[in-house]
């Protein structure tokens, strides 16, 4: 049985729970649900079809993302295309756009999403917050085509791309708002996350300084931004006191939101308003 056969083949792979990644994996390719699949098992499989599902099992064995199989990832209730030349979306920056659409942001804010990858937060915040008007930095061009074709597919027309070393040659103090999900993986923790290093772009999770050297630029960058003005970090799970400590004297550290697991993930930041520590 096709779906035997796949259990058996995910089973000497780095699945849980195998006969749950097999039922997915053809109801992708049958574009069936789960539930029927376990309700009708013997109904017979195309051989067209069933060579493509049998492709799938072998490059999930080899331990290719399952948003890469399928070529999109939800993200805030919307469908996003991914491949390998992006970062899959997780669920926890999603915690990133809940603090933005937390802020008191003036009428047809402009935004900065700072290595936007798939364009998860910049389409976003595009159709979240009426009016605002994005721009979407990423070094990589093969990236924004990523992004951009996910801009056209939600029609967020008010998002413009632009390939930039962060926010390089951009007028920070233009901004109503900056929010980055930086690369801030330490190398080191590379060998411990073959799926991860094996299939997704080294440049959008690894940074110098372990981890820490993209959020300390970004940091730095800030201040350029107009006072009042927020800036909106993913950070690692293991960075919440490197942060702390390492704020700059212009900018307020205001919260750092925990997600679903507990762990500390967005760091919501502002330019103060005066000169000095105090505000």
């Amino acid at each position: 049985m096709l779906l035997d056969q796949a259990r058996r083949r995910l089973a000497h792979a780095a699945v849980e729970p195998p006969s749950r990644e097999a039922h997915l994996l053809l109801g992708h390719v049958l574009g069936r649900s789960e539930a029927s699949l376990r309700a009708r098992p013997e109904e017979p499989v195309a051989d067209d079809l069933a060579d493509r599902f049998r492709a799938l099992v072998e490059r999930r064995r080899r331990g290719e993302p399952v948003a890469y199989l399928f070529g999109e990832q939800e993200f805030y209730g919307r469908p996003f295309t991914v491949d390998p030349r992006v970062l899959i979306p997780r669920p926890e920056t999603e915690h990133l756009v809940e603090a933005a659409l937390a802020l008191d942001l003036p009428a047809a804010p402009r935004i900065l999403d700072v290595g936007t990858g798939s364009g998860c937060i910049a389409v976003t915040l595009a159709l979240e917050i009426p009016g605002a008007r994005l721009v979407a930095t990423d070094v990589s061009l093969p990236a924004l085509r990523v992004a951009r074709s996910n801009a056209e597919r939600h029609g967020a027309a008010r998002v413009a791309m632009v390939r930039a070393d962060l926010a390089a040659a951009l007028q920070l103090e233009r901004f109503d708002l900056v929010a980055s999900n930086p690369p801030y993986v330490d190398p080191e923790d590379a060998a411990t996350a073959a799926d991860v290093r094996e299939f997704e772009p080294w440049l959008a999770l690894f940074a110098e300084d372990s981890g820490r050297g993209v959020l300390a630029r970004l940091l730095g960058a800030s201040g350029s931004l107009r006072p009042g003005v927020h800036l909106l970090l993913e950070i690692g799970y293991d960075q919440g006191e490197w942060l702390r400590a390492s704020v700059p004297e212009h900018l307020k550290l205001l919260d750092v939101v925990r997600d679903y697991g507990g762990i500390p993930r967005t760091a919501v930041l502002r330019r103060r308003l005066l000169s000095t520590s105090s505000e």
